[in-house]
């Protein structure tokens, strides 16, 4: 794996203060409860998160043998998160709002997912929720999003039907490999679905050794979506993929101009693992945090920062830690991705069924409340667009 070369000298970030309840994982996350919510710091730009007075414990207590009862639902907690954003606004600074989400397929256990999704919703906290094969929950969230108009990010993968789904025709010319496998896609798009409110990502953890035919199969298909009306996701690329001087091709830079300058309508989609459920910030920012090198490349060529959805996040393929140190990961990875505004989100993996990932649908179930109640009793204060977040991955160590 080819080094990061330095990054840029930047402002470094405030220490984060104030977080949910959490007691501390291995690698503590300073917490100090906020006296008030709405108070801007003047650090540039700062890392703080305010918490609301009234939090409640996001973990139940030790079962016994006896069946606990049923929990009493969580209300939505004090923070105006519209009064916070305009504050902050007004005073040069702006509003972070958590951006983990789920991934989610066809079965499994998604019980607490459509709750998670209403009180986010109803807060005017934007989620983010990847779906491959199972439209169901796309179109959802997609109705809650035309009826509230918080900008949520919903992301639509087709995979069943076999490789011809997942990867493009490697043996054809990049640009027939795109017509066909984008006519697939298409023409297979769920009908309820609308292209205006989902992405649509049509390939999965790609050839990286292929970067270049890759970049010129994006191009086309990128110009065959918008010309039809589609939101388009390119790459799916692995955790820890692709090296840094692939980002720096010809075709690849040329692609990243077009990205860069449509962010409405052409994403890169990434996937950052940790492949360790200890330890999710391992070899940081070589596997989590990945993305920072992209935008330090676009910077360096005076590309707009292109659209990033993190469609698969994580720890390892069959397993997630605990609630507990769970959600203290998530707070380190939500201060992570919040500065950047075109990190729209990242979905942990995984609530779907599938004989290969043991039980994890039913471990990252565990995590649907926690998260719920993370999401609505924290939030970042970031830069306030045009400014940008400097790309220095030093002030995001775990």
């Amino acid at each position: 794996m080819a080094a990061l070369p330095p990054a840029p000298t930047a402002i470094p970030t405030a220490t984060a203060t104030g977080t949910a309840t959490i007691t501390p994982s291995a690698k503590p996350y300073p917490i100090e409860p906020s006296a008030t919510a709405t108070q801007p710091t003047d650090a540039y730009p700062p890392a703080e998160i305010a918490t609301s007075d009234n939090q409640e414990s996001a973990y139940p207590e030790e079962q016994t043998n006896t069946p606990p009862p049923p929990p009493t639902p969580t209300p939505i907690p004090t923070i105006d998160f519209a009064a916070v954003k305009a504050e902050l606004q007004a005073n040069g600074q702006d509003i972070g709002y958590t951006k983990i989400g789920f991934h989610v397929s066809v079965g499994g256990n998604t019980e607490g997912l459509e709750d998670w999704m209403r009180k986010l919703d109803a807060a005017g906290v934007p989620f983010f929720l990847k779906s491959v094969d199972n439209a169901e929950p796309i179109y959802f969230a997609q109705e809650l999003m035309k009826e509230s108009g918080v900008p949520h990010t919903l992301v639509f993968r087709k995979a069943a039907g076999g490789t011809k789904f997942n990867l493009p025709n490697y043996d054809l010319p990049p640009a027939v490999a795109a017509q066909e496998h984008w006519q697939l896609h298409r023409d297979d798009f769920p009908p309820e679905l609308d292209p205006n409110y989902v992405w649509l990502e049509t390939i999965n953890e790609v050839d990286k050794n292929r970067s270049e035919w890759l970049a010129q199969f994006a191009i086309e298909t990128a110009k065959l979506t918008m010309q039809d009306g589609y939101k388009w996701a390119a790459f799916g690329w692995s955790s820890g993929e692709p090296e840094p001087e692939q980002w720096q091709e010809p075709a690849m830079l040329e692609f990243l101009r077009l990205a860069g300058n449509n962010p409405d309508k052409i994403a890169i989609a990434l996937h950052e693992y940790s492949y360790l459920v200890e330890d999710i910030g391992h070899i940081y920012p070589y596997k989590i945090g990945r993305f920072q090198e992209l935008f330090r490349i676009a910077d360096a060529n005076g590309i707009p920062r292109p659209t990033v959805l993190i469609t698969e996040w994580g720890w390892t393929y069959k397993h997630v830690p605990e609630p507990e140190p769970a959600i203290a990961d998530i707070a380190w990875a939500s201060a992570l991705y919040a500065p950047y505004p075109e990190v729209k989100g990242a979905a942990i993996w995984y609530l779907g069924e599938g004989d290969t990932f043991g039980n994890i649908a039913d471990e990252t179930q565990r995590l649907i409340d926690p998260l719920r109640i993370y999401a609505l009793t924290n939030y970042f204060v970031i830069p306030l667009p045009p400014e940008q977040m400097p790309i220095n991955p030093e002030q995001h160590q775990p």
